[in-house]
């Protein structure tokens, strides 16, 4: 009875040691829908040094990442932008204790239709046009048809930056806010296909989803410029008004493959695939 006792409880011993190792080699991503490509990159490549790694990423916005990451069903959560205090303290409160790590940086692409004449637009008239003063394309040099707004969701890290940065003119605690008549898009994907099918539509999203099928505006802080478009060298060197850090963000200090998956994303290779898919390297 004994000899049995023994072998049932080192077979459960051993199923434990497998359950465990087996969670340890499971990287839960989530978050913004921005890095959704470029973590997958990341995984990619990593997983050719550790196949034995399994690596799951999902969007949804930096805000459902955030959230998955203090409710524990995420160890990385990807943001476009930082944590705020109220969720710094939902964290902590639940025991999480939140590490933020700039991985990659990236300018807010303002675009429009490749049949749009408008090149040029001031952060004045983007406030403007993005709270609805401005309805037309003729108040800026563009045809005489209305303006067809687009935005994130307002989970989106993308759509959070985009509000305290160019409507709110950096000030978080302003009380502007996007136009009623803004259609809040899914994705950034789901911008770049609108603008691409729509000559009266304006929308914004990262850098890496710049495509043919949408014209960039170059952007100025005044009327008199400088107008910069957004490429690697305007936001590394902090000419394009309209850049931001990327964040990873991992409960307390990464261990394991965790931290090896971040040191990965943070070397020679990890940056070269930022440079790659278009946004730009910290190092």
């Amino acid at each position: 009875m004994k000899e049995y006792l023994r072998a049932a409880l080192s077979a459960v011993f051993f199923v434990f040691l497998a359950v465990n190792c087996l969670a340890e080699n499971n990287i839960q991503i989530k978050g913004s829908d921005t890095m959704v490509n470029i973590g997958q990159a990341w995984a990619e490549e990593f997983n050719k040094l550790h196949p034995d790694v399994n690596i799951s990423i999902t969007g949804g916005g930096s805000g459902t990442g955030i959230a998955a990451l203090i409710s524990g069903t995420c160890d990385i959560a990807e943001s476009s932008r930082i944590m705020a205090d109220k969720e710094i303290k939902q964290a902590e409160s639940r025991g999480v204790e939140p590490v933020q790590k700039i991985v990659a940086l990236d300018g807010l692409a303002v675009v429009v239709n490749p049949g749009n004449p408008v090149k040029n637009l001031t952060i004045g008239q983007l406030r403007d046009i993005f709270m609805g003063n401005i309805d037309n394309w003729r108040a800026v040099g563009g045809k005489n048809i209305p303006i067809v707004i687009l935005s994130r969701e307002v989970n989106s890290g993308t759509h959070i930056f985009f509000k305290e940065h160019v409507l709110r003119n950096g000030n978080a605690k302003g009380p502007e806010e996007f136009s009623p008549s803004a259609l809040l898009m899914p994705s950034s994907q789901a911008i770049a296909d609108e603008v691409a099918n729509n000559e009266n539509a304006i929308g914004y999203y990262g850098m890496g989803y710049i495509s043919p099928g949408q014209k960039t505006i170059a952007v100025g802080k005044s009327k008199t410029g400088p107008f910069v478009e957004p490429t690697i060298e305007s936001v590394t060197t902090d000419t394009y008004p309209i850049s931001r850090p990327l964040y990873m963000c991992t409960n307390g200090k990464p261990k394991g493959a965790i931290k090896d998956f971040l040191d990965f994303v943070l070397s020679r290779e990890g940056q070269d695939i930022v440079r790659k898919l278009d946004f730009v390297p910290i190092k």
